[in-house]
């Protein structure tokens, strides 16, 4: 039988990059893609099948940032189809990106600007909101809403007769500093991005404690800077087309300007191709690209303590007993 494979954020950038990829390794899967309309979904089916005819392409319509519709989509997932070989936890936002350029020329005068740009540690701000659940917009959007979303499909992720895998896009951006675990949506600071995804290092470790013995694994990537949408947002375009030359140039000394969205699923498609028994699960898989275009894939350690990994998910079921309480009609 053909695996069925979904992705989040299927419309654009890495996520669009990665359906196409995926469709070019092994044509015989099946592909879900979960996009926040319709229009998107349809528009992006129809682009896939352009260049795959043949391919079985299916979509889902879900807005990451909103729990209702999460607990639709997974109710809908639940009576389409009896297994998930691989969940892609790819959507993301970042609201409201600025850069500290003062930041940015004390990195440029001590030496760290090389580590900055390719981390953003320091010169990127983003000012979060509220949405209308009233938790905090990018907590919900890049990790909580996946999370409710995985909990919900376990019973097509667990106890299959080979295992099943998620694959979380995290960022080099993910940082200890940005994270707290008593402000965890992080409603107090200007790091809400960074602190979402260093969120989703701790639960994809504490998913692989819980779940591995019913077959699941959790694996995290970093798609290393790359230009989409998202990071259109921090600075005018037309600064971008000068600043590419430069970039380009950078890429020789750092390995994680991947700069393309067909380069930054590298990581992704390697882990495709991998069985999840013999990966480290405590190292997040980059994808990165040579000076000259070549690309690869290099496993770095997480820099997670376990101990607030546990407990960080303890809280997360907490959150979700709330919200499962309030949208108790749209469970089975």
């Amino acid at each position: 039988m053909e695996r069925v494979v979904l992705v989040t954020g299927a419309s654009g950038g890495v996520g669009l990059a990665l359906c196409q990829r995926l469709l070019e390794e092994d044509g015989r899967i099946h592909l879900c893609i979960a996009c926040r309309s319709e229009q998107k979904s349809e528009a992006t089916r129809d682009l896939l099948l352009a260049a795959h005819p043949t391919a079985q392409v299916s979509t889902v319509e879900v807005d990451l940032g909103n729990l209702a519709s999460v607990l639709r989509a997974a109710q809908e997932l639940r009576c389409r189809f009896q297994r998930l070989d691989f969940v892609y936890l790819n959507a993301g936002i970042m609201p409201n990106p600025h850069v500290n350029f003062k930041a940015l020329w004390h990195g440029l005068l001590t030496g760290r600007v090389l580590h900055m740009l390719t981390t953003a540690e320091g010169i990127m701000t983003q000012r979060d909101r509220l949405n209308g659940d009233g938790l905090q917009e990018v907590f919900t959007t890049n990790l909580f809403g996946h999370f409710i979303l995985v909990r919900q499909l376990q019973s097509l992720l667990c106890g299959n007769e080979k295992p099943s895998r998620l694959i979380w896009t995290s960022s080099s951006n993910a940082r200890e500093s940005a994270f707290s675990l008593s402000d965890y949506q992080h409603a107090k600071g200007q790091e809400s991005y960074s602190s979402s995804k260093y969120a989703t290092d701790l639960t994809s470790v504490v998913l692989n404690r819980k779940l591995n013995n019913q077959g699941l694994f959790s694996s995290v990537v970093c798609p290393g800077l790359v230009m989409t949408n998202m990071t259109y947002r921090i600075l005018p375009v037309f600064i971008w087309k000068l600043l590419m030359p430069i970039m380009w140039l950078i890429r020789f000394f750092a390995k994680t300007y991947t700069l393309t969205p067909y380069n930054a699923a590298e990581a992704h498609v390697w882990l495709f191709k991998q069985k999840p028994e013999y990966l480290d699960l405590l190292v997040k898989y980059h994808s990165c690209t040579t000076g000259l275009g070549r690309c690869y894939v290099e496993a770095r350690k997480m820099d997670v303590d376990e101990d607030i990994a546990e407990k960080f998910y303890q809280k997360l079921l907490e959150l979700e007993e709330q919200f499962l309480e309030k949208y108790s009609e749209l469970l089975d």
